[in-house]
């Protein structure tokens, strides 16, 4: 029997860029997909893209009640969860500095790229709990290294090397549930986000999140990765 039937994993912010692509190398290897959207017409519009296996759901990780109907709509359907990719993200951090960003600012760049995944994993834990080989992967970056912070992106970086901080913090948390739980720096990837400039594709972005959701060992948890291989944070 194939090992990978049935496994089903939800990403977060799916509809295009890194996420699309990590749903097209799951469904490839037999995964059937939950793609989220902060609009349910452009996660349905991905689905429609992608075809086979796909649940399109409307969720906004940066909002309690979003995430609670998205569980909600998501027991009616589906029994447990193997992998969840916290993938959704924003970077809003044009024309500021660590000294001219506003807490406004500072507040929805951390709410959704550091509070959001946390509060995901906890909303999802009893769906996650049911699975006999259950992961998790954070989507972060470079910019939440500490090597390599910017204070010309100032809240993107310290959402992301706060969301490392809670990688380290989940893992510890999931151990005895037998959950494992890595950070991923997909590298700079040619996005709405990333830009046009980019080296890498989103496919090469998605190639770590992909390995940790189906092949890596689960004895790394708790990681920063990059291009399959364990990063300092």
């Amino acid at each position: 029997m194939n090992p990978t039937q049935n496994r089903r994993a939800l990403i977060t912010g799916a509809n295009r860029g890194i996420g699309f692509a990590i749903a097209q190398g799951l469904i490839a290897k037999g995964y059937e997909v939950i793609i989220t959207s902060r609009s349910l017409a452009k996660a349905q519009q991905s689905a429609q893209k992608l075809q086979s296996k796909v649940i399109p759901i409307e969720l906004d990780v940066s909002d309690e009640r979003s995430i609670n109907q998205a569980l909600e709509t998501l027991r009616l359907q589906i029994d447990r969860l193997d992998v969840l990719i916290n993938n959704a993200g924003v970077y809003p951090d044009e024309g500021v500095n660590i000294l001219t960003i506003s807490r406004e600012l500072l507040d929805l760049t951390i709410n959704a790229n550091t509070f959001g995944p946390i509060r995901m994993v906890q909303a999802f834990l009893p769906l996650l709990e049911k699975s006999p080989d259950a992961r998790v992967i954070n989507l972060s970056s470079g910019y939440g290294a500490i090597e390599d912070l910017s204070a010309d992106v100032p809240s993107y970086c310290l959402s992301k090397l706060a969301l490392n901080g809670a990688t380290i913090m989940l893992a510890q948390a999931l151990q005895a549930k037998n959950i494992v739980i890595n950070a991923v720096c997909p590298g700079w990837v040619r996005t709405d986000m990333g830009g046009a400039s980019a080296p890498r594709s989103p496919e090469q972005g998605a190639d770590t999140a992909i390995w940790l959701a189906t092949e890596a060992p689960r004895n790394i948890s708790g990681k920063f990765l990059r291009d399959r291989k364990i990063i300092s944070f």
